[in-house]
């Protein structure tokens, strides 16, 4: 039970009945006697990253940009102090568009994250755009959902949590009805035209940032870049043990504990 919480922190008394429900059915599948760590570690990845989608067949020059995308995310995650560890990253499809993921897990449940903190997510999520920038000097489709989740993160430090050196200290979400910060963030009343474009053009400023920290990392770290994408491209998955063969443990002033793969 102790190697289950460590790998779920954060999850909800709704996410984890569901993963006990998917590691009992994996196991009946498996014609199991009793429900296995394996089981349950199978299940996990299940509920975080959605089934198994291998019908979804790839062309080998589209396997290449997935891998590069997929090795970046987790290249960026390995170098950056602050961000959550690398449990497993993969190329085979999952859920309903993923042509690929990565599995971040934090090592403990989180109520507060720094600045620092979300500026390394940030970072994580456009190390797979970085990445394609990077090998291929052109970027695909496959980042889209990454790009929509770091705008809504920068987004919310600006608007929200005050982040932002220009416009100081200031939460200006609310419930107002002037002006939007996109689909779910209202501006409160009186925001001005020119306040708002202030927004606009720091939320852009800090995705760019986030890229361009990416994009540096990759860089410097190109052999093993290229070397995480060879061994997806030969394994299709590779958990936390088999990335650190390949690249190394994280650097020794992140901050991490060192934790269990979950495969």
């Amino acid at each position: 039970m102790a190697t289950i919480a460590r790998m779920t922190p954060g999850f909800t008394g709704a996410d984890l009945a569901n993963i006990v429900n998917e590691a009992a059915l994996l196991a009946a599948r498996g014609d199991k006697s009793q429900v296995t760590l394996k089981d349950f570690e199978d299940a996990i990845e299940r509920v975080v990253a959605g089934l198994e989608r291998r019908t979804r067949v790839m062309s080998d020059s589209e396997k290449n940009v997935v891998a590069y995308h997929e090795a970046g995310h987790a290249l960026v995650a390995n170098l950056l102090p602050g961000a959550d560890p690398v449990r497993k990253v993969s190329i085979i499809p999952r859920g309903k568009g993923a042509l690929g993921y990565t599995l971040q897990l934090p090592i403990q449940d989180r109520y507060v994250l720094t600045q620092r903190e979300i500026e390394a997510r940030l970072a994580v999520l456009m190390g797979g755009r970085a990445a394609e920038e990077l090998v291929f000097e052109s970027p695909s489709t496959g980042a889209s959902d990454d790009l929509a989740r770091a705008t809504d993160l920068a987004r919310r430090m600006v608007a929200e949590f005050g982040m932002s050196p220009k416009l100081g200290p200031v939460r200006y979400s609310g419930d107002g009805t002037l002006g939007y910060l996109g689909p779910d963030m209202r501006l409160q009343p009186g925001v001005s035209q020119e306040t708002t474009a202030c927004l606009d053009q720091e939320i852009r400023r800090i995705v760019e940032e986030a890229l361009a920290r990416a994009k540096t990392l990759l860089s410097e770290r190109r052999p093993s870049l290229d070397g995480l994408a060879k061994g997806l491209l030969q394994k299709e998955v590779l958990d936390g043990d088999e990335m650190t063969l390949i690249i190394g443990r994280p650097p020794a002033d992140n901050g991490r504990v060192a934790i269990p793969s979950v495969a």
